[in-house]
């Protein structure tokens, strides 16, 4: 069996720990100064925040593909309880599918989306007019939060400074 495994680079640990605990329904497994991971079950991935590193090295979203539509609402359900800044699309096209998902964004600024794919298109985006292929490259509005801003498939946070740890 697989485990889903993303490392990021984050500015204020300890907020980033909160948010993620919320997001997650669930605390770290470990935790260091510089450092936080989960390892979880449902879904199963490794998930480790760090303010060691790159900041933003080519992360544009994360997300969660859910098997239906009782799974994705209880994703959401999640994030309303947390009281998290969502940005709801409903049925929406992108990157050749059709979807209900929705998007909430970290402190850091990442985009995560949660989605149900309900099947393939033969298009990036239907919204977007063949004269415009620029505008294909896009499939969703940018979340207001400060750091966002829009690109491909969601909103993406500003460049930050790297930090190495010894």
């Amino acid at each position: 069996m697989k485990r889903f495994h993303v490392h990021m680079h984050v500015d204020d640990l300890l907020q980033n720990i909160a948010f993620y605990s919320r997001l997650f329904g669930a605390g770290p497994t470990r935790v260091e100064s510089d450092y936080g991971r989960w390892m979880l079950e449902d879904p199963r991935v490794n998930f480790a925040i760090s303010t060691c590193g790159h900041a933003g090295a080519g992360l544009d979203h994360l997300g969660f593909q859910v098997d239906d539509a009782a799974e994705r609402d209880a994703l959401k359900a999640r994030a309303e309880a947390a009281d998290m800044a969502m940005l709801e699309e409903g049925v929406t096209t992108c990157c050749y599918a059709r979807s209900e998902k929705h998007w909430i964004t970290d402190p850091q600024g990442v985009a995560w989306a949660h989605f149900h794919s309900l099947g393939n298109i033969p298009l990036f985006n239907e919204s977007a007019a063949p004269a415009a292929p620029a505008a294909a490259a896009c499939c969703s509005p940018a979340i207001a939060t400060p750091a966002a801003a829009s690109s491909c498939c969601g909103p993406r946070a500003t460049a930050h400074t790297a930090k190495t740890c010894s």
